[in-house]
């Protein structure tokens, strides 16, 4: 019962199988079979792609820097020493402006006094350029097939080998 039972399924495989095969193709009339040709050449067809390829370009370039001293303390000095020689310049009521003016204009010239100093030094600067990469590649295959004593010819985009599968359909002409 059981062989019985394992034979039938095979058999309902086996048939299920035989006419997915010869099923048409969505949308197809009905008037369509398949068939095998044989490829008599399969020619590829190049073709060049373009990509943009990020990179990035690194330099060394010379730069000025500015070495800062204490600006804080030169401004101070400077007041002080101006004041005191603003003090010893006036008389009077006077001597008060002389001691006001000469810590302000001691401030100033302290402070720029002050100011460090300048050096050159180099420094690496980077910077991504795109560069367009091209490569020749096969974009398919002009393939050239006999079906039935005719030859005709294709564009694919694989290379089908010895054989070719293909789809004939009949239609009446008007």
């Amino acid at each position: 019962m059981v062989k019985l039972w394992v034979s039938a399924l095979a058999l309902a495989m086996m048939v299920a199988g035989v006419h997915a095969q010869d099923a048409p193709y969505p949308n197809d009339d009905g008037n369509a079979h398949y068939g095998w040709a044989d490829v008599l050449r399969a020619d590829p067809v190049h073709g060049v792609t373009r990509t943009n390829v990020p990179r990035q370009e690194c330099y060394d370039q010379q730069v000025v820097r500015h070495e800062g001293g204490n600006n804080t303390a030169g401004t101070v000095l400077g007041a002080v020493i101006g004041g005191v020689l603003g003090n010893t310049v006036g008389k009077g009521d006077g001597r008060k402006a002389a001691t006001v003016a000469g810590a302000v204009a001691g401030g100033a010239i302290g402070n720029r006094s002050a100011g460090g100093r300048d050096y050159e030094t180099t420094q690496t600067q980077c910077r991504e350029i795109n560069t367009v990469s091209e490569q020749r590649r096969i974009i398919g295959y002009d393939v050239e097939y006999r079906y039935r004593g005719e030859v005709y010819m294709s564009r694919l985009n694989y290379d089908p080998g010895e054989r070719l599968r293909v789809r004939v359909s009949v239609t009446p002409v008007d």
